[in-house]
């Protein structure tokens, strides 16, 4: 099968059970990618990763560019045997982190130019300049540089909308190592309907290996985010991988898959579990809860990750009271687990044409 190919294995209504070839081997969607923002899933090693069933790892292009540098990275052999993780990785442009941690001084066509929130270095961000960096890291999945904006206002939305496609296309001229990486377009444009068709026409005609959908879980509501995935991906081609960027709750893998989405990432499992968090099926589990203190329960008996195989709710509120770091790594551990059996689950529902059922059973959620 040609690198890059995705295959559609099976669909039940919308929601599509799929395979993306890639350097670094076979990604199975839908699939949940535990986010390694500096190279490393906080407080979980690889080899745990590979455990909990984890075949994609994010990595953030913002921050390895400041440090160590994604030069430094890149003469090291690339992030696969700098992190030791030998599946595929993906690599976003750094768009996100400009505009939402960098002190930015200026968005033009060019790019941007921001201050590092590291030590008030001045930098320029353009599309060729993010691409030869995630060149430079070696990611099997790559992302356009993309500019995001206020999702609510539909003149931002078209100015960014525009821009990202300008800068879509200096990145596809950019990138010059095709046979290893594979570059994603992002489909921007707010919640307005027709600015999201017409970027994702727009970088449809493109014809990049994959599209990712960018700008929503930043505060629009789930209405919002659900109608806009409706209208964006049947305007998306079946025989390329759709990716729904930084979303991560159970319900939203669930609403994504069955309207049409295969990959998603996001922080969420370990930055809750960071806070003494748990995610079930039946909502978030405040560890830290007094309830807690001597409940020798796992935190979810249906659930085979080692943490709830091994220790009690009781041990967990313990180490997290006492601000051990074992608290953190344990539940991060359930918490990725929940997610990426998950979407595992999905796609084997997807395959034996029984999705709804299986979406209305977990988390007593309507799929309507």
């Amino acid at each position: 099968m040609k690198k890059h190919a995705f295959e559609l294995i099976a669909k039940d209504g919308e929601a599509r059970a799929g395979a993306f070839h890639t350097s670094h081997g076979v990604l199975e969607t839908p699939v949940f990618a535990p986010v390694g923002t500096q190279a490393t899933v906080k407080g979980v090693t690889p080899d745990q990763l590979r455990d909990l069933g984890a075949s994609l790892v994010l990595a953030n292009t913002y921050h390895l560019y400041l440090r160590p540098g994604d030069e430094v990275i890149g003469g090291l052999g690339g992030l696969h045997p700098f992190m030791g993780w030998d599946g595929p990785i993906l690599t976003d442009s750094g768009g996100f982190q400009v505009w939402s941690l960098g002190d930015i001084n200026r968005i033009d066509d060019e790019g941007v130019t921001f201050r590092s929130h590291i030590d008030g270095s001045e930098h320029l961000f353009t599309p060729e300049r993010s691409i030869c960096i995630q060149q430079n890291l070696g990611a099997d999945i790559i992302m356009c540089f993309d500019e995001l904006s206020d999702p609510d206002d539909h003149e931002t939305c078209r100015t960014s909308m525009k821009r990202t496609t300008q800068w879509a296309e200096r990145c596809l001229n950019a990138w010059t190592n095709r046979d290893k990486q594979a570059l994603f377009g992002i489909v921007q444009g707010g919640i307005f309907d027709d600015l999201r068709k017409e970027s994702a026409e727009q970088l449809t005609g493109m014809d990049f290996p994959g599209y990712a959908i960018g700008g929503l879980s930043v505060g629009e509501s789930k209405a919002d985010m659900y109608r806009t995935l409706e209208i964006v991906n049947p305007c998306l081609p079946e025989n390329k991988p759709r990716y729904l960027m930084g979303v991560g709750t159970i319900e939203d893998l669930i609403q994504g898959v069955k309207r049409g989405i295969d990959i998603f990432d996001c922080v969420l499992p370990t930055r809750l579990a960071r806070h003494g968090a748990a995610m079930t099926r039946t909502g978030r589990i405040n560890i830290k809860n007094a309830e807690n203190t001597t409940d020798e329960a796992p935190i979810d008996a249906d659930c085979d990750c080692i943490t709830c195989q091994n220790f009690s709710r009781a041990y967990l509120r313990h180490l997290v009271q006492s601000k051990e770091m074992l608290g953190a790594t344990l539940l991060s551990i359930h918490n990725l687990r929940t997610l990426i059996r998950l979407a595992k689950e999905m796609r084997q529902a997807i395959i034996e044409k029984r999705f709804d059922t299986y979406a209305r059973n977990y988390y007593h959620l309507s799929t309507d």
